[in-house]
Order: C-alpha cells, then sequence, then structure tokens
C-alpha cells in the first residue's frame, strides 16, 4: 500500500497528538500512514541538496530524491553492431522508454582467459555513454551467468577446465573467477564515471539470473552462495541498488524481482515492507528454435500485464526484449536461432513493429499521467462483479487521483459504476484514469498504427552469381586411442561447431550370411546434429529437437568382410544456456553398434579405438575471410555439390541505406559470412510443424558491406543444395495501417495533466486514425479501405458485408502525399450524406497505405 503526506504535515502532526492520547484510538494502518505522512514534502524539500543516490522504498526507486516510474527494454549490444545502436536507442526513447537494460556476456569480453575485451560489438562503455547522451537510464545485469539463449549462458568455455570448479554455487574456483570478472567489469564503469553516483546513467544492478531454478540442487551451498553474490556486490559501494530477478528469498538489501507474462498476478511481492515492486523480465514475446513455428504475443495481452502490475503497486517494468537483435556467428545457444526476439516492439532490424511499439508507448504515456496518484497516493480496491475489478489511488485532501477499471472476462465487455459514472470496458482489458473521471487508455483498443513488414528483392545486389566451391576431405583414419566416442563440447573448446570421429572395425563372411536383412547401424547421440559415412559413402544425417536434446541414427548398411571403416562428423549448434551443472553436461555420440550380425550385435564403443579432430580445414585456414581465400584450390561451380563444401561469391550492397538481409532458399546447414563477418548460423533443413523453415531471412548490418564486390561465403553441410536460389533482400516497413473501431478511446496524446488536473490539450477530443511514414517517405498509394466490417490484419485486409464506398476516397483525401495524416474515425467522414447500410453493426475502419519516396528522392 502507498500512503503518503498532504499538502499540510504541521497540521496531520497536531491531529496526531491529540488522537495519540486515546489509547486505541489507531488501528496498525492508520499508525503506518501516519508515519509517512511526511514523506512527499520531504522529498520536495531535499531533491535540491540530494547527493547523486539512488536509494528505494516499498513504492519505488528513489533516484536522486525524486520518486520514478520505470520503463525500461532490454537491449544486448552483442546483438546488433555500434553503427545500429544510436538509432535503436533513440527509438527507444521515442517509444516511452526512460531506461534500457542489458546483460553484460562474459564470454564475449573474456573469450581467453585473463585477456579482457571491450571494443567493437563489446563495446559496452560505448553503449552506455549513448543511453546517456539519450537522457535515459541503464541498469547492468552481470551475471555471472545469464542465460539469454546465449551460448554457455555467457560463461566462458575455459571456465569448464578450470580444475575443481563447479558452476554457480559455494565453490572456490567458481567464486575466484566471479569475483575477478565482477570487479574488472564495475571497476571499469566507475572508472568512466557511469554510476549514477558519479553522475552517471547506471543506477540499478542485478547479480546472478533466475536462480531460483537451480537452488535445490546445491541445497546449502546455493544459499551460501547467493549471500556471496549479494555481500560481492555491496561490498563495493557504488551507490545504487542490486536486485535479484526470480529469488523470492534474494538476501536484504538485495531487491527480489519478477520474471514472466503476468507478474501483476503470478509476483507474490518483494520480501520486504520496505522493498518496491519490480518487474525485471516482461517477455514480449518468445525466442525461438530451430523447427519452432511462429510465436507472437499481442500487444493488447502486454499492456494489459503492465496496467495489472502497475496497478497493484508496481513501479519498474522492465520488456524482455525490447529489441532482439541478431545471434551473430556461433553466439545462440543450441538450437536457437539466429533471429532474436524478432516480434519485440523494435525487430529483428531496429524497425518499430506495429502496433506494438505505438501501443506500449500511449500505455507509458497514460501511466505518466497518473504518475502522482501512484507515487503518492493511497491504494483501495474494489470487486463490483465476479470479472471485474477496480483499483485506485487517492492523495488525501487533493485532487490526485487515478483508476484502473479492469475486465477478466475474455468474451464480453462489462459495465463498471465508478464514483457516479458507468464505464464499458472491452473484454479481458484495463481502462485506465487517471482524474478518476476520463478513459484515455484501454489496453484492448488499439488506435496506434500498424505496420507489416516487407522484404523487397534488390536489383543491385542479386546479380548473377558466379560461385566457387572447395569441398573439404573426409578423413578415414584419425589419431586416437579411446574406445569411446570424445564428448563433443570438451573436443571442439567452443573453438568450432565441428568434431570428427573415425575408427574401423572387422566383419568376417559368417558374420554378413544372418537371413532376414542387411545390417543396421545405429548411433545414439546427446546432440545435436551428426554426418555419417561408411567406408566412404554418405549415409546421410540426423538431429535432434530442442526438446529432447537427443536422438537416434539408425539405417541399414553394406557392409564388406574385412576391414570397415567409420566416420562420423558431431555437429554443435551452440552450448547449452540453463540449469544446474552445466560444467557437466554433456553432448554427441555415445553409443555406436552394429546390429543384424550373425554373431550379435557389435558394439563400437567398446571393441574399437576411435580418432578425433576438431574443425573443418577451411576453418583452421580463414577462408571464409578474403585474407584467407588463396589458402585452398576453388573450383567453379558445376551445379552440384556433397556435403561439407565453401562456396564463395562477390554481390554489390543492396540498393538504398534499408536493412538488409540474405535470403537462405535452396540451402540445408551451415554458416554465412560477410567480408569475414560472421552472420549466422542457418539451417533450412529443419523444418516446423508448418512444413516451413523456421527462419530464412539472415540480417547482414550495413556496417558489414562496403559499396561494391562484398565477399559472401558460406559453408554447407548438406549435399546438392541450390545456391543459386539465394537472393539478398531489403528490409521495410512501408506497409502502413490503422484497424480502429468508431468506439474506441481517443488516444492519450490529446490529455495531460497541470496543477493535478487532467485536462484536454485541444477544445475537441475527437478518435482519428493516424498515419506515419518513416524518415523522410510519403504516403504514396492507399491500397485498402474499409469502414465497416473489414477481416483480416495489415497486409492481408479483405472486405466484410458492410462497407462505406467512399472509404478509399476518403482516405486519399486526408493521406495521399503526405507523410502523416490522420482520419477522423466516425460516421459523419464516411457516409456523407448517403444511409447507413448496415446500422447494427459496430463499425470498424481498415486501412492500409504504401509509404515510399518520389523518385527525385530515391537512391541508386
Amino acid at each position: 500500500m502507498r500512503i503518503h503526506s498532504s499538502k499540510h504535515p504541521w497540521l496531520l502532526l497536531a491531529i496526531l497528538v491529540v488522537l495519540l492520547s486515546f489509547p486505541g484510538a489507531l488501528s496498525e494502518k492508520e499508525k503506518k500512514a501516519t508515519k509517512n505522512t511526511k514523506k512527499e514534502d520531504d522529498e520536495k524539500s531535499t531533491t535540491k541538496n540530494a547527493k547523486k543516490e539512488v536509494t528505494y522504498d516499498g513504492t519505488s526507486l528513489i533516484i536522486n530524491g525524486k520518486r520514478e516510474l520505470l520503463y525500461s527494454g532490454s537491449i544486448h549490444y552483442p546483438r546488433s553492431t555500434p553503427d545500429m545502436w544510436p538509432n535503436i536507442i533513440k527509438r527507444a526513447k521515442q517509444g516511452g522508454l526512460n531506461t534500457i537494460q542489458t546483460y553484460v556476456f562474459w564470454n564475449v569480453h573474456e573469450v581467453e582467459q585473463g585477456k579482457f575485451n571491450f571494443s567493437g560489438r563489446a563495446d559496452l562503455v560505448k553503449f552506455i555513454k549513448l543511453i546517456e547522451k539519450n537522457g535515459m537510464y541503464v541498469t547492468l545485469r552481470l551475471g555471472p551467468f545469464i542465460q539469454a539463449e546465449w551460448t554457455h549462458g555467457g560463461l566462458p568455455y575455459w571456465l569448464r577446465e578450470v580444475p575443481g570448479i563447479f558452476f554457480r554455487t559455494d565453490n572456490e574456483p567458481f567464486k575466484e573467477h566471479t569475483e575477478r570478472y565482477v570487479r574488472t567489469v564495475l571497476d571499469l564503469m566507475k572508472k568512466e564515471k557511469l554510476f549514477y553516483s558519479q553522475g552517471g546513467p547506471i543506477i540499478l544492478g542485478q547479480i546472478e539470473n533466475e536462480y531460483s531454478a537451480v537452488q535445490r540442487a546445491y541445497k546449502e551451498d546455493g544459499l551460501n552462495y547467493i549471500k556471496w553474490a549479494s555481500k560481492l556486490v555491496h561490498s563495493m559501494n557504488l551507490g545504487i541498488p542490486w536486485v535479484m530477478c526470480k529469488q523470492n528469498d534474494a538476501p536484504d538489501p538485495m531487491i527480489n524481482a519478477c520474471n514472466g507474462r503476468h507478474c501483476g498476478d503470478t509476483f507474490p511481492g518483494p520480501n520486504k515492507e520496505n522493498k518496491p515492486s519490480m518487474w525485471t523480465e516482461n517477455w514480449t514475446t518468445q525466442f525461438r528454435v530451430y523447427g519452432d513455428p511462429p510465436a507472437q504475443r499481442s500487444a493488447e495481452d502486454i499492456a494489459f500485464s503492465v496496467a495489472r502490475f502497475f496497478s497493484k503497486n508496481g513501479s519498474h517494468v522492465n520488456y524482455y526484449m525490447y529489441h532482439g537483435g541478431t545471434n551473430f556467428g556461433r553466439t545462440s545457444a543450441h538450437y536457437v536461432t539466429t533471429r532474436y526476439y524478432d516480434d519485440a516492439p523494435l525487430d529483428e532490424f531496429g524497425l518499430e513493429k506495429e502496433p506494438k511499439y505505438g501501443h506500449l508507448k500511449h500505455l507509458h504515456n497514460a501511466l505518466n499521467l497518473c504518475k502522482k496518484a501512484l507515487l503518492w497516493g493511497q491504494s483501495k480496491t474494489e470487486k463490483p462483479g465476479k470479472d471485474t475489478e477496480i483499483r485506485y489511488y487517492e492523495q488525501p485532501g487533493t485532487k490526485v487521483c487515478a483508476a484502473f477499471l479492469a475486465n477478466n472476462n475474455t468474451e464480453a465487455a462489462e459495465k463498471i459504476k465508478f464514483k457516479g459514472n458507468e464505464y464499458v470496458i472491452p473484454p479481458r482489458s484495463i481502462s485506465i484514469l487517471p482524474d478518476c473521471k476520463t478513459v484515455v487508455y484501454n489496453t484492448g483498443e488499439i488506435v496506434s498504427q500498424h505496420t507489416s513488414r516487407n522484404f523487397m528483392k534488390s536489383k543491385k545486389a542479386n546479380k548473377k552469381f558466379d560461385f566457387k566451391v572447395f569441398t573439404e576431405n573426409v578423413p578415414n583414419k584419425l589419431k586416437g586411442d579411446s574406445y569411446i566416442p570424445a564428448e563433443l563440447y570438451g573436443l571442439t573448446k567452443d573453438e568450432s561447431d565441428y568434431g570428427w570421429y573415425t575408427t574401423s572395425f572387422k566383419v568376417d563372411d559368417n558374420d554378413l550370411k544372418k537371413k532376414g536383412g542387411k545390417p543396421t547401424l545405429r548411433i545414439a547421440s546427446l546432440g545435436h546434429a551428426l554426418h555419417v559415412w561408411l567406408n566412404g559413402e554418405y549415409l546421410g544425417n540426423g538431429h535432434g529437437s530442442h526438446e529432447e536434446k537427443s536422438f537416434i541414427f539408425q539405417k541399414p548398411v553394406a557392409l564388406k568382410e574385412g576391414e570397415n571403416q567409420l566416420t562420423m562428423l558431431g555437429v554443435l549448434t551452440g552450448f547449452p544456456d540453463s540449469g544446474s551443472y552445466m560444467e557437466h553436461r554433456y553432448t554427441g555420440p555415445r553409443s555406436v553398434a552394429i546390429l543384424g550380425l550373425s554373431s550379435g550385435p557389435l558394439d563400437l564403443t567398446e571393441k574399437s579405438k576411435w580418432g578425433n579432430k576438431v574443425g573443418m580445414e577451411g576453418e583452421k585456414l580463414g577462408i571464409h575471410a578474403e585474407k584467407g581465400l588463396e589458402k585452398v584450390k576453388w573450383q567453379k561451380f558445376s551445379g552440384k555439390a556433397p556435403g561439407l563444401t565453401w562456396y564463395q561469391t562477390y554481390f554489390d550492397a543492396p540498393e538504398s541505406v534499408s536493412a538488409t538481409a540474405v535470403r537462405m532458399n535452396g540451402m540445408g546447414k551451415g554458416l554465412i559470412w560477410v567480408n569475414g563477418e560472421g552472420v549466422g548460423r542457418y539451417w533450412m533443413s529443419f523444418l516446423s510443424p508448418l512444413g516451413h523453415p523456421t527462419q530464412i531471412e539472415y540480417h547482414i548490418p550495413r556496417s558489414f558491406l562496403k559499396p561494391k564486390k562484398n565477399l559472401l561465403v558460406i559453408f554447407e553441410e548438406e549435399p546438392n543444395v541450390k545456391p543459386e536460389l539465394i537472393d539478398f533482400v531489403i528490409v521495410n516497413r512501408d506497409t502502413v495501417c490503422a484497424h480502429i473501431g468508431e468506439e474506441y478511446t481517443p488516444s492519450v496524446r490529446h490529455w495531460t495533466r497541470k496543477n493535478d488536473v487532467v485536462e484536454a490539450i485541444t477544445d475537441d477530443v475527437n478518435l482519428s486514425a493516424s498515419l506515419k511514414c518513416s524518415g523522410t517517405k510519403k504516403i504514396a498509394a492507399v491500397e485498402f479501405a474499409s469502414f465497416g466490417n473489414p477481416n483480416g490484419t495489415c497486409g492481408n485486409f479483405t472486405l466484410g458485408s458492410c462497407n462505406a464506398p467512399v472509404s478509399k476516397q476518403v482516405i486519399e483525401k486526408y493521406c495521399l502525399g503526405k507523410a502523416e495524416c490522420l482520419i477522423p474515425v466516425n460516421k459523419k467522414t464516411f457516409q456523407q450524406d448517403k444511409k447507413d447500410s448496415c446500422p447494427k453493426i459496430p463499425k470498424k475502419l481498415a486501412v492500409q497505405v504504401k509509404c515510399g519516396r518520389e523518385k527525385s528522392e530515391k537512391k541508386n
């Protein structure tokens, strides 16, 4: 409960003295309210002279003596490029955020033990200073473990090989290296004066991450580790609070925080009354693994969850992710796609994903109108019906009041009476009333624009490609004397995705005479993928799923009398990113046997010695980059090639300055480089249940490109692919739409707060549809317009049974040739003098326009 003072603390204190003379006159609740009665005035009087510091109480963080509502978004610096950072951060601020949250990626900064790197995409200082330049705060999530669908959960590989180490527990080797890493990062931040106490933007830190998920495995050692981690960061006296997410027993003064989709209902709350309610991860969508179908989370659901959380004493929300970006190179965790959280408010390319971006921006505006009531009001709750709820905040003796009217009925609107007025709340939505009278926003009614993303084939980049190829040799006999195939993580040491295994075995003529079919090769593998050759013949490949993480490769084989040669290629798709005892997680082939012999099964993991080799020859020679190309002999591509083949060609940069991607049509599985930069892993042959690849387009940042003669190198694992089907595309969101019901609440942009009163900015508050093109583009065409009951979504609208015939002409009149336009959404605008032919049908406006540049503005 938030209870704060009125404007006259001296009067309240006098009353308190009188009341206290009567035994039992005040309840405990009233005593607490009176005790805090001076807080607001104390805050106002001390803000000017306050020391630069961040503190907290049961209401919120207190920054330089001032309470704040914090709207934060996760943006990870290694998942985009330094030239993209300014625009991404700028758009985040324009979306109403005042805070950026990022993990710190240990295995990005210390790939080799003792050698730290903070340059390029790892330039954390530059990233934070750009956020500061935009007038925003920073939350730093240190790890050491971050999960984040990032390979090895952010822990460097070399940590696995430290003698006697156990990750994330009361283990001296792990704590020793963790402390060294933590102090290195925090000392750098301090040196650059980036903490708020030094005048910088970092207001909050996080140590560890979702530890409760593994704590039980470590028992008492887990609890001791959490206490140790808390003491470590607090001992550095950096002048900021620290949080632990999904850690309800976070030790004082650590703040326990929530992760999830609906923390307004699932979070049990702070573990002490003097801690604020904080939400460190509000998942804006679902990350995807290869084999997944499309996944989305609606803007309405996110907005509902945030309004719910703030209505129940929340003061901080962080969208995970606000911009997901790209898992370049080999950085994604096992099976995770290169594209990360693409359905976030800013998509993989940094473009505004509407309506999610705009609807949340409006939500932030509405909450800001409620700020004083939320931070200084007394909370009250009413339950007028089975599916309805009212939560509101009032400051006694003032006009300050804000209300949240909730309808939990998922199928029907509900009426709510509140303070003498009646309100209709749409299904499963919350209406926000920043003065307890005026509805300025509803979570289920989207009045912001929508967009549809387009991938336009480039004319400049897609000239006929002259592919050259180099094929790896498949080894027959490698040195080794182990009777068990080597564990793949330990074999590759995160230096390659590939590990070779070879063995030989003998069979005699009697073994091959058994009736009833051919012998069968059976390989049990813990993942992730496997290629198999027998006596030089390629038998095919297999792979596990993200859920199972193991699979059986089984195939009838033709053996020869005498010595037979088996070769396997174990393939990684990244290290695991979660779970207890990660240092003991294994992968790769574990059991190999020949079945169906006359003498019975032949277990090659016991009867044969195995040889091993790490990586591809092309990797070791660096043929993915220009300087390594001449180290092998390339052949002209003849139209067909076996697996394990490198492809290289040149292309010109796509026209314009828009985001660009390569579509890997015709390909199977492998890795992509452009001018030596790792674009990432692709896996076109791993189809979703819908029969399509999980990801087709692979982001190529503009900073990877030169104007002409860009080197594209692909390592392809599978045979007989068709690289000629690859093409380069330009990415835009030039398809802009509106989809608004005539009874929707007008945009919150019509309202402001002055002297504790919510008032309209204009005399006439009307519902309107807003359309806006990005950059310097203008509305070039109206592709669809209907005022009636249209169907579909942006990019796929169709007419319903009811439509105003003049819809398209009206939109063209308001919008054609303009960079942005406003269209009144009402019958008068669209029916004009004509009679409503379907008066009983509630009307919606659906509009789709195309943005573009005039010919004189287009860049070649």
